[in-house]
């Protein structure tokens, strides 16, 4: 004969495990199945930006491309392509893959939540640069056009993502920007960085860690078929043709020549008991990094004075309106500054 005690037990240990298994919006089973969905989607919805970021360079999707891309059988390319077709969002002509308007429509709103998101990511956060493409790669899939809308007007509307990209417009408008890439520049011709390439990472971290930004304005020195040698910011940059073909500025108009800072001094130059005065703050340094430093006072006509070394993690001290304040190296090596003996001479 079974325990009453032990049939309640039974019975709540089942319920609680049917729970956890089909509780609508929160169970097991109810979590798989919106994963399995989502993970169609974000098949589909990636292929769709697969072949746009093709048609945008003038270039046309494949079977090919598209299986490699995604990283998928020439089966299941097949199938995702058969699938993009019933839904009239691409249709397959001579081998290439082209998008209709309805397909069009669906990819651009999607590279759309995709470049928001990274212009979050770069004003709103301290996420590193080279984090920027691969979290919003995972948002994209998340972002319904209502939070996309919302998003956009927190950021106040921009036009184009931190990496030069144009945003396109809820309606589906694209801003458009001449650019030339660096590497077609010849020795003396002048412009301003306006777009840097994102992919592949490793190439955009090289850039990030040389310190190219959006907004630099430089000149190019010299140029052989090995390498590209420009100037910008008051410093001299040597890339491989390979590299500075991620890079893409506006050419200077003859009546519109190019800002050539002089060189340039930064707070990471001082010595120990040296005083200067901020002059800015690199454009290259945004979000949460840009705001903290300026909390801390370091703003333009400020006068900062190194203290003195850290004991430990490279950290440096800086006597800032009174008080001390602790930068790492990187930190300090954007903060542009000019002798205060010098900036004094010239008030």
């Amino acid at each position: 004969m079974s325990s009453p005690i032990l049939n309640l037990l039974m019975f709540a240990l089942t319920s609680a495990l049917a729970a956890v298994l089909l509780w609508p919006r929160h169970g097991l089973l109810w979590r798989l199945r919106r994963e399995h969905r989502l993970s169609g989607r974000v098949m589909l919805e990636d292929a769709l930006k697969h072949v746009f970021h093709h048609e945008d360079h003038g270039d046309t999707a494949t079977l090919a491309s598209l299986a490699g891309t995604l990283e998928l059988s020439r089966a299941k390319a097949l199938s995702l392509v058969a699938r993009m077709e019933r839904m009239d969002l691409a249709r397959v002509a001579d081998g290439r893959v082209l998008l209709t308007e309805e397909g069009r429509r669906n990819a651009l709103q999607i590279v759309r939540a995709h470049r928001l998101w990274e212009r979050y990511l770069a004003d709103e956060t301290g996420v590193d640069p080279a984090e920027w493409h691969r979290l919003a790669e995972q948002r994209e899939h998340r972002i319904t056009p209502a939070q996309a809308a919302a998003l956009e007007e927190r950021l106040g509307h921009p036009r184009f993502d931190p990496h030069g990209d144009p945003i396109p417009t809820a309606d589906g408008e694209v801003p458009e920007r001449d650019v030339v890439p660096l590497e077609g520049l010849q020795p003396g011709d002048a412009g301003r960085v306006v777009h840097i390439e994102d992919e592949p990472a490793v190439v955009y971290a090289q850039l990030v860690a040389l310190g190219i930004y959006l907004g630099m304005d430089l000149r190019v020195a010299a140029r052989t078929d090995a390498r590209i040698v420009f100037e910008g910011d008051g410093r001299k940059f040597v890339l491989a043709p390979m590299i500075a073909a991620n890079v893409s500025v506006r050419p200077a108009l003859p009546a519109e020549p190019p800002r050539l800072a002089e060189t340039r001094e930064t707070l990471d130059a001082l010595a120990p008991g040296e005083s200067a005065v901020v002059t800015g703050i690199s454009p290259a340094c945004r979000g949460l990094e840009r705001r903290r430093l300026m909390d801390l006072g370091i703003v333009r006509g400020t006068r900062v004075t190194f203290e003195r070394h850290g004991l430990t993690g490279g950290l440096r001290a800086y006597r800032v309106r009174g008080t001390v304040v602790a930068l790492r190296q990187e930190q300090a090596a954007v903060v542009r500054t000019v002798q205060a003996r010098e900036a004094a001479s010239n008030e």
